[in-house]
Formats: structure tokens, C-alpha cells, sequence
């Protein structure tokens, strides 16, 4: 059984992970190309409900793992937290991937192709998965998809109005270890707390 209870803590945790995973992704790139090509928000509505199915869908997939016996699942949570920092810090940058946009700027053509871009390029995303491990790690389905969401859309929103200004100031490579360090850390505590508990 889940905490339905909002926890403001477990809220800013959840953001933090996904933002500093996120945040070097190819998501800000492809938000970012939309974004000067066409209207901002008109980008930004079809990406947020785009990036709102994909939370839905891995809260969903971390409360069933909460069905599993506590240990199990968090040496499973620990072990995928590792796997997501090795994953920031091996991976290849997603810079020259191209971005095909509709020619209309209507509302719904410009909406649903960035709904369909994040929609398809970040199904089973590193942050789709670090969001299950957070909703599984720490039964709070509300707080770890608020967290998530809101991550998320401010990535899409500094990628669509301004990401290449932001990494002109914070190095790409800096922002990938941080994420990586945390999800290490995380991973550590979970490992622990599978053994210990």
C-alpha cells in the first residue's frame, strides 16, 4: 500500500534527479530546435503533456514494484540507479540528432509534433526509469511524480527558451557528473538499506 500523504522532501528529491539527468539529454536539444523554429508555447504545451504521460506511465510501473518485499526492491532500485550513472557518464552526446518539424505553425501541428517527438524518443528514457526507481524507493506515487513533472517541464522550458545560453555558463560534462554522483549516491543508500534491513 502506498503513501498518498505529499511530501514536499521526497518532491524535491524527485526533482532534483530527473532535472540533473535530464538536463544533458536530448530532450532540451530537441526543445530547443523546435523552440526557434516555431512558437514557444505551442512547443511547450505538446512537450509538457508529453513528458505528463511518461510520468503517469513510470509511477504506475514503480508502484507495482512496491508490491515486491522491501529488500528485494530496494537492492533492485539500487542496482538501476547505478546502471542510470554509469549510463549519464558513458553515453555518447545526442548534439547532432536532427529534429523534423512540421511546416504549419497552427496550434495542434506545431503541439503534436513536439507531443510526438518526447512521446516517442524518451519512452523507457534513463528519467522515465529513474522515475519508477523513485516512486518504487519511496512509495509516494503523488510526491515522486509532482517532483518528476515539474523536472521535466523545466527542462523542456530552458532547452525551448534559452539552452544554449544556459550551456555557455554550466558545462554539459559538469551537469552530467552531478547527475551521475547523485543517482551513485542513491544507489549506494538503497544497496544499504537492502542489506541492512
Amino acid at each position: 500500500m502506498f503513501s498518498s500523504t505529499f511530501s514536499i522532501t521526497v518532491t524535491a528529491i524527485a526533482f532534483g534527479v530527473v532535472f540533473l539527468a535530464e538536463l544533458p539529454d536530448k530532450t532540451a536539444l530537441a526543445g530547443l530546435m523546435l523552440g526557434t523554429r516555431y512558437r514557444a508555447s505551442y512547443v511547450f504545451v505538446g512537450v509538457a503533456a508529453a513528458f505528463a504521460v511518461h510520468v503517469t506511465l513510470a509511477i504506475a510501473a514503480g508502484s507495482v514494484l512496491t508490491l515486491l518485499p522491501h529488500r528485494l526492491v530496494q537492492a533492485f532500485v539500487g542496482v538501476l540507479f547505478l546502471a542510470g550513472a554509469a549510463m549519464l557518464l558513458l553515453k555518447k552526446s545526442d548534439g547532432d540528432e536532427e529534429v523534423k518539424a512540421p511546416a504549419d505553425q497552427s496550434f495542434w501541428k506545431v503541439s503534436g509534433a513536439g507531443f510526438m517527438l518526447i512521446l516517442v524518443a524518451e519512452f523507457g528514457d534513463l528519467t522515465q526509469i529513474m522515475t519508477a526507481n523513485l516512486a518504487a524507493r519511496y512509495d509516494n506515487p503523488l510526491s515522486v511524480g509532482l517532483g518528476a513533472v515539474l523536472a521535466l517541464w523545466a527542462v523542456a522550458g530552458i532547452g525551448i527558451l534559452g539552452g544554449k545560453t544556459l550551456m555557455k555558463y554550466v558545462p554539459l560534462r559538469l551537469i552530467t557528473k552531478v547527475a551521475a554522483g547523485v543517482m551513485a549516491a542513491l544507489a549506494v543508500f538503497s544497496l544499504y538499506e537492502a542489506i541492512a534491513g
